[in-house]
């Protein structure tokens, strides 16, 4: 898999499987604006608590479909994740009243956290190593993409003269199981995970998937190089690991590693929802703009961090790992910095704010992708869906906290101190992340993920 060359097959991967993030960010971005509150007399701290459902979801979703995902396969996993999203997102869109939605809410979130899982598996599995890090980057960057999606489509969907109040909403909750029908079908033509499959003793099916790939890649103008005999590895049959298992290979075998993603996933997770969550809060509250147009001062923040992964990506495998997500957690920490500092001095307006946001994040969006990128590939492919998902859960619980602390900062926008403060602690921790795996990071670029990371069902490997 590692030695193909990029053909068709690599991008109807990058498609089917790379969806996911567009549909999160397009979620997100459609419930943020709370169309619903009026109709669904919702206060704003229930409209707050619909959010935080749905992180909740994701978080549970991560953690069981990430088990499952180790256990009975990739694709079977990425199929019914992407079914439990769109068909509990369609129905939040019926809900007659604000528990019915919660409801709805929480299980569309336990989809997409099962994705997060089970996608970013597969790709590192089936993904030349060559591509890897560029191709799994710029995936989980495309959530600002579906973002900003998101907020075009809210410009006339909660436009009363175009769409009535109770209308406009409610066709939000359906683009996103309207665009996932057809990644559905596009899912059926993905194999499933030939790493997997030899390491669950179905060899046959796993030799036959491979054919077929490298078929499919040789139609599509490829040329196959020879294997080299030496990276022959022989694997037995594993079943399920257990609990205690995985918490010796976290915490007594791969120590530093788990430091590392755990770092990175608690650091970004930090910043990101301190700013996505209150950026509207600050241009209100510090430079008085109108509730309305802080929807046109969000792309060119969503735009930032688009661009960020997909023309940085590459460097990760050019550069490598570590070097690279020091310098984006670093440089982006720095230009927030830089940021408090003319806040503080009240030299700053709403456009400036913004570029700062926009330069800081488009650093930040590359880190971020790379952390996801980080986990999946440093740990064994036998708990490869589980390790994803504990770090993500970890991650979205060290942020939850994030939006509340910064709301508090902000106050009534009278005083800049508290939320000076708050930038450097952001930019700071920014810093510590990219120093953290600079120092103790793994040079994963162009490997292998069997050269990185023992597989736990190896029983001869070469000297």
């Amino acid at each position: 898999m590692d030695r193909l060359p990029w053909t068709r097959f690599h991008w109807s991967i990058v498609v089917g499987l790379g969806f996911s993030w567009v549909l999160d960010g397009l979620e997100i971005q459609i419930v943020a604006s709370a169309g619903f509150q009026k109709e669904l007399h919702m206060s704003a701290a229930e409209v707050g608590l619909a959010g935080t459902i749905y992180l909740v979801g994701q978080i549970a979703g991560a953690i069981i479909f990430g088990r499952l995902s180790d256990k009975l396969g990739r694709k079977k996993l990425f199929i019914l994740t992407l079914a439990i999203y769109l068909v509990a997102s369609a129905v939040a869109g019926l809900s007659p009243n604000m528990y019915f939605l919660f409801f709805f809410r929480f299980f569309a979130g336990m989809g997409i956290g099962g994705e997060y899982a089970a996608i970013n598996s597969a790709i590192d599995e089936l993904i030349p190593a060559h591509y890897r890090g560029r191709v799994d980057i710029a995936i989980n960057g495309t959530y600002w993409g579906g973002a900003a999606l998101g907020s075009a489509a809210n410009l006339f969907l909660l436009n009363p003269d175009i769409f009535t109040e109770n209308i406009g909403w409610r066709i939000g909750f359906f683009i996103g199981p309207v665009l996932g029908l057809a990644i559905i079908y596009l899912r059926r033509h993905i194999p499933e995970s030939p790493r997997w499959l030899m390491t669950h003793g179905r060899e046959k099916e796993a030799e036959a998937t491979v054919d077929d790939i490298e078929g499919r890649v040789e139609r599509e103008g490829g040329v196959l190089t020879p294997v080299d005999p030496k990276l022959a590895i022989t694997v037995k049959a594993t079943a399920s690991i257990p609990f205690r298992q995985i918490l010796h290979i976290l915490f007594k075998q791969y120590p530093k590693r788990t430091l590392v993603g755990a770092t990175m996933m608690v650091t970004q997770s930090f910043l990101y929802n301190a700013i996505f969550f209150t950026y509207a809060l600050v241009l209100q509250n510090f430079y008085g703009t109108s509730p309305s147009s802080t929807q046109y001062f969000f792309f060119p923040f969503a735009l930032g961090n688009l661009l960020g992964p997909l023309l940085l990506g590459h460097l990760f495998d050019v550069w490598g790992r570590r070097r690279m997500i020091f310098l984006t957690y670093g440089i982006s920490g720095v230009v927030l910095a830089v940021s408090a500092i003319l806040f503080s001095a009240g030299t700053l307006n709403a456009a400036t704010q913004t570029i700062f946001w926009c330069v800081s994040f488009f650093f930040a969006s590359a880190g971020a992708s790379s952390a996801y990128l980080t986990v999946s590939e440093i740990f064994p492919l036998e708990i490869r869906s589980q390790a994803i998902s504990y770090f993500f859960a970890l991650g979205q619980i060290a942020g939850a906290g994030a939006p509340l602390l910064y709301g508090i900062l902000i106050g009534d926008g009278s005083d800049r101190g508290p939320l000076t403060f708050g930038y450097f602690l952001g930019a700071g921790i920014m810093i510590v992340g990219g120093i953290v795996a600079l120092v103790f990071g793994v040079d994963a670029e162009r490997r292998s993920l069997e050269s990185i990371t023992r597989p736990l069902s190896v029983v001869d490997a070469p000297k």
